[in-house]
């Protein structure tokens, strides 16, 4: 019987594994087939998301680039081109750890590119949103 139940755990990562692996092939395949602003921009937000929160699976959410913690997106990449806006959007759901002591805190930003001041703002609320 704990064989079959070692059997079974590991089929269930491996479940998992492949799972995540095509949610980062499907997150890669959208941001490669977006307009060269929001692409440059999204490829930058994988890149900062995916280094500074391993623990998140990529994962497409509404037809765009999100990342999520047991299956429940945390942040997500909206692209203003494909929604038609002016600007595109990197936000948090309500997953997020990014409660404040205030009472008020952000919960999405408009990007239309990204500074260094704006990569570091970023990295801190992914991190913070994990913690």
């Amino acid at each position: 019987m704990k064989e079959r139940a070692a059997e079974l755990k590991k089929e269930a990562k491996h479940g998992r594994d492949k799972k995540a692996a095509a949610g980062e092939r499907d997150v890669l395949s959208k941001i490669a087939k977006m307009e060269a602003p929001d692409r440059a921009v999204a490829e930058r937000i994988h890149a900062i998301v995916t280094a500074n929160a391993p623990e998140l699976s990529p994962k497409l959410w509404y037809g765009q680039p999100a990342y999520a913690r047991k299956g429940k997106v945390v942040c997500f990449f909206r692209s203003g081109h494909v929604d038609k806006e002016r600007y595109s959007t990197f936000g948090f759901t309500t997953e997020a750890n990014l409660d404040g002591d205030s009472g008020l805190w952000p919960t999405s930003y408009a990007v239309t590119g990204l500074s260094d001041e704006a990569e570091e703002t970023i990295s801190a609320l992914v991190r913070k949103a994990v913690g």
